[in-house]
């Protein structure tokens, strides 16, 4: 072999042990990332134990313990944002895309737990320690934000079913109303036929399991009268 082509193919290995090194970095602080998710995941589920009594106390206090747990999620997306090069971000989107999701999911759980909204795209940013908007640089994107709210709407029809369980009649009510909303918002979107598409056919799913719930209880004598009546969808 020529000493140009032998050069040209040694330069070549340099590239791919770099990119090797890099991508090797990458899944490191994405595995601490999935750790923090697990954590959090745990600390959450514990609503859907929880008896009528004291619920609302002991739900805060999940919150709380969970939003200390995102200060580690806020500095392993700093070290991810230091090691991924600037124009690169689509490049290896796909290491941090799942854990993302499901920390988006995580986020947007909480502040329904805590104020019965949704989180804007914004909030999540900001819990996650990443930017809003792509051209800051490191950021969230709007795709990530939306499978976790999808995520979110199966995580809260099992708290209505579960809720009923503990004797919560009114918060099915409140989760009817929001999925329903929630599913009116993603109908606006033009969804095309790919992963999105196919998790929002869950969503329509949760709609119908919560309102399920929620006729239950109106045959049964037990749906709160001061709530209003919940729409069916299509």
């Amino acid at each position: 072999m020529g000493d140009g082509i032998s050069e040209i193919f040694n330069s070549f290995q340099d590239y791919l042990n770099n990119e090797e090194e890099l991508r090797e970095e990458i899944r490191a602080i994405v595995k601490d990332l999935e750790k923090s998710a697990r954590d959090i995941l745990m600390i959450l589920q514990n609503i859907h134990n929880e008896n009528n009594m004291e619920e609302n106390i002991i739900v805060s206090q999940y919150c709380a313990t969970s939003r200390e747990l995102f200060k580690d999620v806020r500095k392993n997306y700093i070290r991810l944002a230091e090691v991924v090069p600037r124009d690169q971000y689509y490049r290896f989107h796909d290491q941090w895309r799942f854990v993302t999701q499901k920390l988006c999911f995580l986020a947007s759980l909480i502040i329904y737990l805590e104020i019965k909204v949704l989180v804007t795209k914004e909030t999540v940013a900001e819990i996650l320690g990443v930017k809003n908007n792509r051209e800051d640089g490191f950021h969230l994107d709007l795709e990530d934000y939306l499978m976790g709210l999808l995520q979110l709407s199966a995580e809260l029809s099992r708290f209505a079913v579960n809720s009923v369980t503990n004797g919560d009649y009114n918060r099915p009510i409140e989760i009817a109303r929001f999925v329903n909303d929630l599913n009116a918002g993603f109908r606006l979107l033009n969804l095309k036929n790919d992963s999105l598409r196919k998790r929002f056919d869950g969503l329509k799913y949760a709609v119908k399991k919560v309102e399920e719930v929620v006729y239950d209880l109106t045959i049964r004598g037990l749906k709160p009268f001061s709530s209003p009546v919940v729409q069916e969808t299509e």
